[in-house]
C-alpha cells in the first residue's frame, strides 16, 4: 500500500587561463550532457567557462576523494573518462563493459563498481591495474550503485527485474534480492546508515529499506505536485543533507523536486524546476541545490532557505548529472 505524502504549508576568481585552475575547492560546477558528448563547466557565478569533449554519452560522475580527478561514465563508448580538475581536460579513460551508466568507488578507492546496462552485470574494476576483477550477474538493465561506507556491501538496482540486489563485496556474490517498485533507479543512504532510499521511476514511488534487515520499511512514498497526477511523477535522482534531515527527490516528468522531511516522511515543499528533473546535487554549504533537467536542456538553481528556484541556465543537450567542486 502506498502512503500519499502530504504537502505541508508552506567569481569564482577570474579565470586567467583554464590551465592552472586550482584542483580542489574551485567552486566549479560540472554537468554531463548525454547527447552533447561533453561535460559543461560553470564557475561560481554560474557562467559557462568550458565545454570538455568526452567519449559518447557521458552520464554519472564522481570525484576522487581529493577532488583532483573527475570520473565520467560514457555509456556509448564503454568507458569511464577521467578529467583533470586542474586543467579541465580528459587525461585518461578506463575501459568498461557494455553501456556503463552509474558507478561507485569503494571507500579506499581501489575498486570501481560499474553497472553495465547492456551486460546485466555489476562490474568491479581495479583502479590501479584497470582490470576487471569480477562481473556479478544482476537482473536486466542494472543502474543505481551504492557501496556502504565500510565497503562490505554494494547495492545495485535492476530496472527490469524491479529489484535491489545486495552484494557481499568480499565474495562478489548476491546475498539477497529485495523486490521494490517498477523500474528502480537510484539510491540514497542516510548518514547513520540505517535507511536506504530507492527511487522507482515508473511506479512513482520511493521505497525505504531497513539496512539492518534488508526489509521494506513502512509504506512507499508517493508524490503529487500541484497540477500533476501521480502517474506524471517519475522520480530518479536524490540528494540528502549532511545531517540527514532532508532528502531532495527529482520528480522527472513532473518538473519538480520534492524536499522531504526524513523524520516525518512529509513533503516540506515542491519546487518547480525544468522539464524532466533528472538529478540533483547540493552545494557543500547546503545553501543551494542544482537540478539537471533532461528535456529542457538546462539546470535550475534552487535556494534552499526559501526552497524557491533562483534561475535556470541552458547548458547543453540532455543534462544527466551535476557535481560541484566545493
Amino acid at each position: 500500500m502506498k502512503l500519499a505524502i502530504r504537502l505541508l504549508t508552506p567569481f569564482f576568481l577570474m579565470l586567467v587561463a583554464v590551465i592552472g585552475v586550482e584542483a580542489a575547492g574551485t567552486g566549479l560546477m560540472f554537468v554531463s550532457a548525454e547527447k552533447g558528448n561533453e561535460v559543461v563547466v560553470l564557475d561560481q557565478e554560474h557562467n559557462i567557462i568550458k565545454r570538455i569533449p568526452t567519449s559518447r554519452r557521458p552520464r554519472d560522475m564522481h570525484f576522487n576523494s581529493e577532488k583532483t580527478l573527475l570520473y565520467v561514465a560514457c555509456g556509448d563508448d564503454d568507458a569511464i573518462d577521467i578529467i583533470d580538475v586542474a586543467t579541465l581536460e580528459v587525461v585518461d579513460s578506463i575501459p568498461t563493459g557494455p553501456s556503463p551508466e552509474v558507478f561507485a568507488f569503494t571507500p579506499d578507492e581501489k575498486i570501481i563498481y560499474v553497472s553495465n546496462e547492456e551486460d546485466s552485470a555489476l562490474e568491479a574494476i581495479e583502479l590501479e591495474s584497470r582490470l576487471t576483477v569480477s562481473n556479478i550477474p544482476t537482473g536486466a538493465e542494472p543502474e543505481g550503485v551504492l557501496v556502504t561506507p565500510d565497503g562490505k556491501t554494494a547495492y545495485v538496482t535492476s530496472e527490469v527485474a524491479d529489484m535491489v540486489h545486495v552484494i557481499d563485496t568480499a565474495t562478489s556474490a548476491v546475498i539477497e534480492n529485495i523486490v521494490v517498485g517498477t523500474r528502480p533507479r537510484r539510491f540514497i543512504l542516510t548518514p547513520d546508515g540505517s535507511e536506504l532510499w530507492v527511487s522507482c521511476e515508473l511506479s512513482s514511488e520511493i521505497y525505504i529499506i531497513d539496512t539492518a534487515t534488508n526489509e521494506i520499511k513502512g509504506d512507499s512514498l508517493v508524490f503529487v505536485p500541484p497540477g500533476f497526477r501521480e502517474e506524471d511523477v517519475t522520480p530518479v535522482g536524490m540528494a540528502i543533507t549532511l545531517d540527514g534531515s532532508k532528502v531532495l527527490v527529482s520528480l522527472g516528468r513532473a518538473n519538480h523536486i520534492a524536499v522531504v522531511d526524513t523524520n516525518t516522511y512529509e513533503v516540506l515543499k515542491y519546487v518547480l524546476v525544468g522539464r524532466r528533473a533528472w538529478s540533483v546535487d547540493l552545494s557543500s554549504d547546503e545553501k543551494t541545490a542544482i537540478v539537471a533537467n533532461g528535456l529542457s536542456d538546462d539546470i535550475t538553481i534552487v535556494d534552499m532557505a526559501s526552497m524557491e528556484p533562483i534561475r535556470s541556465i541552458p547548458v547543453g543537450r540532455v543534462p544527466h548529472s551535476v557535481v560541484i567542486d566545493d
